[in-house]
């Protein structure tokens, strides 16, 4: 327990917030400086100074990173630190309320539901409100909508109203079901995950003596992670610290890009206001990347307005100027991207180096296709390829449909939208069809139309008349034209009933629309993926392990990993910053930005940031695309700019 050396394992900014005086303190720890070590050192220091570990409270966002941090303290200190609280929020509440929850109404053995188990609650809710159909949004919708409004202190009917403000989707009915479910949840015994921390709040708030004894045990709070922490969140470690008032919290305010999900960038932007005797300590040392990398990732945050000013500087040598490469459109990219991944390879990189960072899933289609027909292995971090998506397999389902009369599989799927058709149903409609349906034919839509369940045939009603329009307007030459249609009268709203994310889905579908474009037909287009879908599965055979593999991301996955190279997709403005994002929030550009600071702070050694000129339209037509503001922002003597070969 004696004798470690700060001063030997730590830089003078990370020796300055270990060692740092009680009080709050707000520790800004830029991208690659060593937030980790100075946790775990901070860790050990108190512990060293003689601090009981059990009155020691270490929170994260994921249990992972807990464990590592103490049993890298452990290593410091020895098996006596085992006392320290660490965990996640969720980790921390769950052991909190299994102490206290008869103070709530629970016993101490109280259920916790996982999200197959609050799946089925809610489904059990919305039949008992005799509201289920498929035009009524689905569990994992409505679980999204409830948890968004728990996580930011909305009302559901706020946070249903904006979700559905394009819908005749009845917000008060998606609050119905919410409180049937709080009921059902009471009634059991049970909370959900988000029900932990709102619950460990409610009890903080309501039983002084509960929060007195916390505020008590707990001398030293440590928060990793603040920038992303939500409003309840914030509240529950403001409350347990209000006594002693030992509070570290370490983030990085250029690296707040989760308020989709519920984090609020004022939490740690508002610490030394809400603590006005605060210390601030900067940790601006990178080990990570070379300085090349570091003098743009200084550059684009720079246009930042509220924020922490930090400057990363560099510890390693020198190395080369990140590129920008321009090129025509997305599929010309495609081919660059390929060709500097055999180069890197060449030099002596190896494929899982390598990764491939991207604003939107549908920003890697071409790449996609591109590396598949090129067999070079790579791993998504979704773990679904483009067109494994079940959104992207539910329209190309109507293309089979009438391209291919015997195609039953896509039959049951396109029937399988309709209310009141389960797979039962679609048995017997495909058998009452005898076992063919040709989707232009009129004859055989009526027959259909005239076995199906009365329920069913209003949704059908606006599927049909896309089927006619096949052969009479010759849409068999437009694929993308049959897909944008079915979207508009169909199957925009059952994306929005069915998946938690269906902006994100319908992206992709637009994407896929103007791929189809490429093609002569229907036929030739369906024929296509089939085939890429087989080498799909034939790379995935050739890959013997994850090492041998590119990587391909959104950069908010990306978040926390590094590469020694990375290459950024789609550096053109609407597309990266996103256009949806700038407008919907007056924020949207300051996160957009902070978005990229994260991408370009992935890269180790090599940086690519790829700037198409053009996409095509849904037309034949093209749209052009000029650079990305955060590409215009960077000053030209840090960037080496090409413009590719290819045609």
């Amino acid at each position: 327990m004696q004798g470690i050396d700060f001063v030997q394992h730590l830089n003078s900014e990370q020796f300055a917030a270990v060692q740092a005086p009680d009080g709050p303190l707000l520790v800004l720890a830029a991208a690659g400086t060593g937030k980790t070590r100075t946790l775990v050192y901070r860790v050990a220091y108190l512990v060293e100074r003689g601090i009981n570990p059990d009155r020691i409270l270490l929170l994260t966002f994921t249990n992972r990173a807990a464990n590592e941090m103490l049993d890298r303290a452990r290593v410091l200190v020895g098996p006596g630190i085992s006392g320290v609280w660490g965990g996640t929020f969720h980790h921390m509440s769950n052991r909190i309320l299994r102490r206290h929850a008869p103070a709530l109404g629970f016993n101490h053995d109280f259920t916790i539901l996982d999200r197959d188990d609050s799946k089925t609650l809610v489904s059990n809710c919305v039949k008992d409100l005799d509201l289920a159909s498929k035009e009524f949004p689905k569990s994992d919708v409505l679980l999204g909508i409830f948890s968004a409004a728990a996580n930011t202190g909305s009302s559901v009917q706020k946070i249903a109203g904006e979700r559905f403000r394009d819908s005749d989707i009845d917000p008060d009915k998606i609050a119905h079901v919410h409180d049937r479910y709080t009921n059902h949840k009471n009634k059991l015994g049970a909370m959900d995950f988000d029900d932990l921390l709102s619950n460990c709040l409610k009890l903080f708030r309501e039983k002084t003596e509960v929060l007195a004894r916390y505020q008590e045990q707990f001398l030293h709070v440590l928060v990793d992670e603040y920038q992303d922490t939500n409003a309840i969140q914030a509240e529950l470690v403001d409350r347990i610290v209000a006594k002693n008032r030992n509070v570290l919290v370490v983030g990085d305010d250029f690296q707040s890009i989760y308020s989709w999900r519920g984090a609020d960038f004022r939490n740690i932007m508002s610490f030394p206001k809400r603590y006005i005797d605060a210390r601030i300590y900067k940790l601006e040392t990178n080990y990570r990347s070379v300085p090349e990398i570091l003098e743009v990732a200084n550059a684009c945050i720079a246009g930042n307005p509220e924020q922490y000013q930090k400057t990363l500087r560099a510890v390693r040598q020198g190395h080369r100027k990140p590129t920008v490469l321009r090129m025509r459109d997305g599929g010309e990219q495609a081919r660059s991207v390929v060709e500097q991944i055999r180069n890197m390879c060449r030099s002596g990189y190896r494929m899982s180096d390598i990764s491939i960072l991207y604003r939107a899933h549908y920003h890697a289609m071409e790449l996609q296709m591109e590396l598949t027909r090129e067999k070079i292995p790579y791993i998504i971090t979704s773990g679904v390829r483009f067109f494994e998506q079940a959104h992207i397999k539910d329209v190309c389902s109507i293309l089979r449909v009438l391209e291919n009369p015997a195609d039953e599989m896509a039959f049951s799927r396109l029937l399988g939208f309709l209310p009141g058709i389960g797979p039962r149903s679609v048995q017997k409609l495909w058998s009452g069809l005898g076992g063919k349906f040709d989707a232009s034919d009129a004859v055989q839509r009526a027959k259909l139309k005239s076995i199906m369940k009365p329920g069913s045939r209003a949704a059908w009603d606006a599927i049909e008349p896309v089927l006619a329009a096949y052969r009479d307007e010759h849409l068999d030459e437009d694929g993308g034209e049959v897909i944008y249609r079915f979207v508009d009268t169909f199957y925009g709203r059952h994306a929005a009933n069915v998946f938690d994310d269906p902006d994100r889905r319908l992206d992709d579908i637009r994407e896929l629309i103007l791929y189809t474009s490429k093609f002569a037909t229907v036929q030739e287009f369906l024929s296509d993926i089939a085939l890429l879908t087989n080498l799909d599965a034939e790379v995935e055979n050739f890959k013997t392990d994850e090492q041998n593999a590119v990587r391909l991301s959104t950069v908010h996955q990306a978040k926390g990993l590094e590469w020694p190279v990375v290459m950024i997709l789609w550096m053109s403005e609407g597309m990266f910053p996103s256009a949806r994002s700038m407008e919907e929030s007056d924020s949207g550009e300051a996160e957009e930005r902070r978005l990229f600071y994260v991408a370009v702070t992935r890269a180790k050694d090599e940086l690519c940031m790829c700037v198409p000129e053009l996409r095509r339209t849904r037309d034949g037509g093209v749209m052009y695309y000029t650079p990305s503001r955060f590409i215009d922002e960077i000053p030209r003597n840090l960037i080496n700019e090409v413009r590719t070969g290819f045609i």
